[in-house]
């Protein structure tokens, strides 16, 4: 027994070993994830590293070019743009990753039970298909609009929109994974249906569950900076990235340093979760393992 558990452990840290391996050559993995930790940190830190708060208002010093003062500028009120972006970020992400794990918990229960049920299958995707008829955009904006602006009505909002793609990957690899041989003896012994939905289908949609995941987080992002700058998301005056953008609109021409700036983070953010969640694909899928093999 005892030789059996070592063999066992030794073999997961093998895989830990490998994958590990594998993760650090893989270039757009790597590079996703040190933009990702390095966007957090900025704004996890933003206390540390800002000299004015956010909120504090100079009209003497409105519209301000970037210098050795205000490194981004200030803001139309006199706001230092650099502590704004820095505490916006914060905001931003906690939006980004709160509406990613409702979506990654509600999309994977229902993929999963509308793959097992038939009958519930027909009611869940029509109710996902009518959802996904419209624009992303444009029904978070009308779900914000029911619910007011504020950061967790537009977490709702993406959620609801969002949920719909997570439900559809979760349950076309449950689909495959349902007709196994396997699940049909499980059926056969009497096993019951939590068990079998939870123990011997769900780990097999945790690969593309993971990579869908990254891709949710960076579409979180870029709907709220749209919501926001729509004023549809987080009010004024508690900063996030797309109401800094809104912010900027007004005087984009005249004081480019108040668009540039979130944009560019907005950017940043984007970028690193897709090659994140590119290089993770590349890793978890197993026809690219058999290849690099």
């Amino acid at each position: 027994m005892e030789n059996m558990l070592s063999t066992k452990n030794r073999l997961k840290k093998e895989r830990l070993n490998l994958f590990v391996k594998r993760f650090f050559a893989n270039r757009q993995a790597v590079l996703g994830s040190l933009i990702v930790i390095l966007l957090v940190l900025f704004a996890l830190i933003a206390p540390f590293i800002t000299k004015y708060t956010p909120l504090q208002i100079d009209p003497a010093h409105r519209l301000q070019a970037p210098g050795s003062i205000h490194w981004f500028g200030t803001d139309n009120y006199g706001r230092d743009l650099f502590s704004r972006v820095a505490y916006g970020g914060r905001v931003s992400l906690a939006v980004g990753l709160s509406a990613t794990l409702l979506t990654a918990l509600i999309g994977m229960v229902t993929g999963l039970y509308a793959a097992y049920y038939r009958m519930l299958d027909h009611v869940l995707m029509r109710i996902c298909d009518g959802l996904m008829a419209f624009p992303d955009i444009l029904l978070a904006i009308a779900i914000t609009a029911v619910l007011g602006p504020h950061p967790v009505n537009v977490v709702i909002a993406i959620t609801i929109v969002k949920i719909p793609s997570m439900a559809r990957v979760v349950r076309s690899v449950a689909l495959v994974v349902k007709e196994q041989t396997y699940i049909e003896a499980l059926k056969a012994q009497g096993a019951g249906s939590f068990r079998i939905i939870w123990r011997h289908i769900a780990p097999n949609t945790i690969s593309p569950f993971i990579v869908q995941a990254t891709y949710v987080f960076a579409l979180s992002i870029i709907l709220e900076a749209g919501l926001s700058f729509l004023g549809a998301g987080v009010p004024a005056p508690n900063p996030s990235w797309g109401n800094i953008l809104y912010d900027g609109k007004i005087v984009m021409f005249s004081a480019w340093w108040m668009t540039v700036f979130p944009g560019l983070f907005i950017i940043l953010s984007v970028l690193g979760l897709n090659l994140f969640g590119d290089g993770l694909r590349d890793l978890l899928d197993p026809h690219t393992n058999k290849a690099n093999k």
